[in-house]
């Protein structure tokens, strides 16, 4: 069924205003896949806050023109999937591990902002810890002198504690 004008100016008006917001796109191509892995596909990206929908590849064009991410229209062939989303670790880890499950969902090309990317940089991307993991592993780091420091300062009053013990213990 074919869309009517109005209806295409909608899908454009709503593309451009995630692409807007979006640090990462991400294009996958998905011949072949059943509906069901398809919406199995669809809950896993709406639960990580992903856009993620398949749609006309000339609409997509309409909307990525004169925007940063106007580079991927010429990897805009086939039967494609478009991942879109303001977290682009978020974008690429959902995909990534759907693709190694399904080896009929193939992950084409992405774009970090003006930035096109290949397959092996979203598996880069995909393989990072998240962002709360990093910010939990850059607090440790910091509270790790800190705590050695209140550790060491510690250590002296035990020791003459332990000291006056072993004389104790020897009278």
């Amino acid at each position: 069924m074919s869309l009517n004008l109005d209806e295409k100016k909608a899908i454009v008006a709503e593309v451009s205003a995630q692409v807007a917001n979006a640090q990462a796109i991400i294009i996958a191509e998905y011949r072949g896949m059943e509906v069901g892995q398809m919406t199995q596909l669809r809950a896993k990206t709406r639960e990580s806050g992903v856009y993620f929908h398949v749609i006309k590849n000339s609409l997509v064009r309409r909307a990525v023109a004169d925007t940063p991410y106007a580079g991927l229209a010429k990897h805009m062939v086939g039967p494609l999937a478009y991942g879109i989303s303001t977290d682009p670790v978020a974008a690429a880890k959902v995909l990534h591990e759907f693709s190694r499950d399904n080896e009929k969902f193939v992950i084409k090309v992405g774009a970090i902002g003006e930035q096109v990317i290949s397959r092996d940089e979203i598996t880069a991307l995909a393989v990072l810890p998240s962002r709360d993991q990093l910010l939990a592993r850059l607090l440790g780091t910091m509270q790790a002198p800190i705590a050695k420091f209140v550790q060491t300062l510690n250590e002296v009053p035990a020791r003459f504690v332990r000291g006056l013990a072993m004389v104790r213990d020897s009278k």
